[in-house]
């Protein structure tokens, strides 16, 4: 998962070597959300989870997108092959984390919270690599000295867990219960899509998925500019390490929300995230001029809370959903939440541009509230009983 924030991350560099204004340096990451959305229902339309083995298409698509990433670095010379490049990788990492999703699922069953949980850590870990090697490597004028070191490296990391899961992953005992269904899973159909708009409780957990979602990637594609914005007086090198601390923070965030909401529900640990993470989007505006201690322990803290339910929203789908739609219900999910991504990464520079970079997260909260609304109806209902064993 290094390869989805990659360029991302040497924005700086690449705005000096190529220009680029807000737009341009959003592009750099919102190219990959449509990549995503663009691959994820490509693949379910054609159902390619079931029809390949599954660890041969996550090992080809995790090697596709490190060749994409790898071009950019070999062969762009400005935004718009480079962003072509990008859509090409978020399309092929579509073959990697929903389909290291479904992977994970097959060797958990009483404790899929904390399997899909882990899976979600590790790539909350994947996607903050970018800016550690940021970080730690050569620096001049207080931008990285060689960002096409820094894609070339992150190329061979998505490459090498290419390699890792040809050789060594399988699916495991649980493979009828995966999360898109059985071994011969229901398969994408437009035509469910209105029976599950209108099944009100799958309807409110994905509402709650859209308000997680309207802040998490916004806050991981936008967090380091803002670090650099706020910490002038200290080394580009302390915005860059802080910037990797509050992303990867998110991975044993995932993995002891995952761990809980199977104890005492997922409804309860979501509304508990999104209030922690939307607090902290309103926060960190005050912290901006606090010093180097104080904005790190908020943003490392909002790291922690913002991705730590991601997860359990996949798990009510698949808990919720009538047997044949699941498949197409965790599409939806996944391609609606990633489209309104492109949305909230674009805003945060407009609103920075009306009200200054200090305040530019706070938008960023309406996210969370509108989704702790819906997780609560969602938890008044019936159905509720049927998401972890009864534990809302």
């Amino acid at each position: 998962m290094a390869v989805w924030f990659s360029a991302s991350a040497v924005a700086p560099a690449l705005s000096l070597a190529w220009q680029l204004d807000d737009s341009g340096r959003a592009w750099l990451t919102m190219s990959v959300q449509a990549g995503f959305v663009a691959g994820a229902l490509l693949s379910a339309l054609l159902n390619l989870s079931d029809r390949l083995p599954t660890h041969v298409l996550f090992a080809w698509s995790a090697v596709a997108a490190s060749a994409s990433t790898m071009a950019i670095a070999a062969t762009a010379h400005g935004l718009g092959a480079a962003v072509a490049l990008r859509f090409l990788t978020g399309f092929f990492l579509a073959g990697v984390y929903p389909v290291g999703m479904k992977i994970v699922a097959t060797w958990t069953k009483e404790d899929r919270g904390l399997g899909i949980g882990l899976l979600v850590g590790a790539l909350t870990l994947g996607s903050a690599g970018p800016q550690l090697l940021n970080a730690v490597g050569a620096w001049r004028h207080g931008v990285p000295d060689d960002w096409k070191l820094l894609l070339y490296i992150a190329a061979g990391s998505a490459a090498a867990g290419g390699l890792i899961a040809g050789l060594f992953v399988r699916e495991g005992p649980y493979r009828p219960v995966a999360p898109s269904g059985s071994v011969n899973a229901p398969p994408f159909r437009w035509s469910y899509a209105g029976s599950i708009l209108r099944d009100r409780p799958v309807l409110l957990a994905n509402l709650g998925y859209l308000g997680h979602m309207w802040e998490l990637y916004a806050m991981w594609a936008w967090i380091a500019a803002y670090l650099h914005e706020a910490l002038t007086s200290a080394p580009f090198a302390f915005a860059s390490f802080t910037a990797f601390a509050a992303i990867a923070a998110g991975a044993p965030g995932c993995v002891l929300a995952g761990k809980l909401a199977d104890r005492i529900g997922r409804t309860t640990i979501t509304i508990a995230s999104m209030a922690l993470s939307g607090t902290c989007a309103l926060a960190i505006g005050f912290f901006y001029h606090a010093g180097f201690a104080a904005l790190t322990a908020v943003a490392i803290v909002w790291g922690f809370a913002i991705v730590a339910d991601s997860a359990q929203f996949s798990a009510c789908i698949t808990e919720l959903s009538a047997r044949e739609y699941v498949g197409t219900a965790l599409t939806l999910q996944t391609s609606l939440g990633f489209l309104l991504t492109m949305f909230t990464i674009r805003l945060v520079p407009w609103v920075e541009a009306r009200i200054g970079t200090q305040w530019s997260f706070s938008v960023l909260a309406l996210g969370p509230a509108a989704g702790i609304v819906a997780m609560a109806a969602l938890r008044r209902l019936p159905e509720a009983r049927k998401i972890a064993g009864g534990r809302r």
